[in-house]
């Protein structure tokens, strides 16, 4: 299995990481399609290459294949989107924020999947590309929808443990491939 071999690659000084990956996969305020349909979202936005391959089959072996898709449809928008509004919410010039976005972003309403779950999986990726106006817009609509903290915070749970994962996986690889360089 793909995450078995992931999660045997962590270095011991990610232990904690590897431990809390099993633990957000389990998180009571989650449904599974919320969880999985987090996993696959969140997976896409590391674009790292080992996280997507071990993280993204497991996580749609556990959903129908629309919400797999929707899932992925919240990635692409929010990687789109973040980049977007991180720079409305920046630049301090008001004029930006009256002109039209002129970005297409249909799957925000046409993904398939329950509305909340759509928004968990936007806040989740917003989260984990810093974009402070998405979070905050995708934050308000679970709000709206009676969504609890709880619930939000264990979306952002399984974002920030797979970033961790991400941003370790990529350390590993780098400085393998400097022993090599320097072994050669």
């Amino acid at each position: 299995m793909a995450l078995d071999h992931l999660l045997s690659h962590i270095p011991d000084y990610a232990k904690d990481l590897r431990l809390n990956l099993s633990a957000v996969l389990q998180q009571e305020e989650l449904t599974p399609q919320q969880t999985w349909g987090a996993v696959i979202a969140c997976s896409m936005a590391t674009q790292n290459p080992e996280i997507i391959a071990a993280l993204i089959p497991e996580a749609e072996a556990h959903l129908s294949a629309e919400a797999a898709e929707a899932a992925k449809s919240a990635a692409a928008v929010m990687g789109m989107n973040n980049v977007f509004y991180r720079f409305l919410h920046v630049i301090p010039s008001e004029r930006y924020r009256t002109l039209p976005a002129r970005l297409r972003m249909q799957r925000l309403r046409s993904h398939g999947v329950e509305q909340v779950d759509f928004e968990l999986w936007c806040t989740a990726v917003s989260a984990m590309n810093n974009c402070q106006a998405c979070v905050a817009a995708h934050e308000e609509k679970l709000r709206a929808h009676g969504v609890r903290e709880e619930t939000v915070l264990a979306a952002i749970r399984i974002a920030a443990v797979i970033h961790g994962l991400a941003a370790v996986l990529a350390t590993e690889k780098a400085l393998n491939r400097q022993a090599v360089c320097q072994a050669s």
